[in-house]
């Protein structure tokens, strides 16, 4: 359910050149004038500018520097995604309160935004290195496919984020195989998706994000320095993370709902578009082997799809690629 400080904040984005009345909000909201002006206060005191006149009304002139459930509803364009927020200024990792929030049976497209993890992980329990620079946000979803897929939408949020950056920045971004968005040969972003259900049936799905945004050359120790990137870095700029998040929402929005109605094969062919090193030789390792082959592609269930050691197409589900311009 959409609370009072969501729909308050709805209502002065849609008149952000104008006044509205403490009376026309107390009106829209069922909540007394003494209220409107708790909500304002609370509202400066996360650091949005309010500008109040007597007979006229309230007016947001500007809002924070940071990211929070309130900047992130501001100018939030999606339909169902993030219209439920779980903010923390530090956490050991979003992942945890999102584990947390489902069994508690948070809405599916609550979304969890942490400023900095002390405790930050990626796939195979790699550590993530988590400062305020970042973006560190959980998506929870209860997505109605069978367990099976659900490796699908790594793919598919890898998709979906390369689309949104590229749209803000310009900056060229690929895919790796199987949840990295690099710039390069560094690394950018990292997917990491959780599942709990049945058999038959999942109870939900967590995609965890992590993008490197405001970092420059110093935020890492040496030994990560050479193989990560941030937008900062590539673009010399510094980024407003709200906008960031809030476009990378939308993108993600928009693509989850085309592929729940057309399935994984339109997702499959954006992803191949823009993977990195297809049709290049890679090293790939698994449990059991390691050796260099072609990469040929993805199957249709995601799964990586390269030469063997014998040179004949053998199709991964689990293995780890690097490649050899570093």
């Amino acid at each position: 359910m959409e609370s009072t400080r969501s729909k308050l904040i709805k209502l002065l984005s849609e008149k952000k050149d104008s006044y509205i009345s403490g009376q026309a909000l107390s009106e829209a909201l069922g909540i007394s004038r003494n209220a409107i002006w708790k909500h304002m206060k609370d509202l400066e005191r996360d650091g949005y500018v309010i500008d109040a006149k007597r007979s006229q009304g309230y007016r947001i002139v500007s809002f924070p520097d940071k990211v929070s459930s309130n900047t992130i509803r501001w100018g939030l364009e999606t339909k169902w995604l993030g219209h439920h927020i779980i903010h923390r200024e530090r956490t050991s990792s979003t992942q945890l309160i999102g584990h947390k929030a489902a069994r508690e049976n948070a809405p599916d497209g609550t979304i969890i935004i942490a400023e900095e993890q002390t405790a930050g992980r990626g796939r195979m329990k790699k550590n993530w290195f988590s400062d305020k620079e970042g973006l560190w946000t959980t998506l929870l979803l209860r997505p109605p496919i069978p367990p099976n897929k659900a490796s699908e939408l790594t793919l598919l949020t890898a998709v979906a984020l390369r689309d949104a950056l590229h749209q803000l920045t310009s900056i060229p971004i690929g895919i790796k195989w199987p949840n990295d968005l690099i710039i390069g040969d560094k690394k950018l972003c990292g997917i990491l998706t959780e599942m709990q259900g049945e058999q038959d049936r999942i109870d939900y799905v967590l995609i965890g994000i992590g993008l490197n945004v405001n970092q420059d050359e110093t935020s890492w120790d040496a030994s990560i320095r050479d193989i990560a990137t941030s937008l900062t870095i590539e673009s010399g700029k510094k980024w407003d993370k709200k906008e960031v998040v809030q476009t990378m929402l939308k993108h993600f929005e928009n693509t989850y709902e085309l592929y729940l109605k057309n399935g994984f094969k339109s997702i499959k062919s954006q992803w191949e578009e823009n993977a990195f090193k297809i049709g290049e030789n890679i090293q790939i390792k698994t449990f059991h082997d390691a050796w260099t082959g072609r990469f040929l592609g993805i199957s249709d269930e995601g799964a990586l799809i390269a030469e063997s050691p014998e040179g004949s197409p053998v199709t991964l589900y689990s293995a780890e690629i690097t490649w050899f311009d570093r």
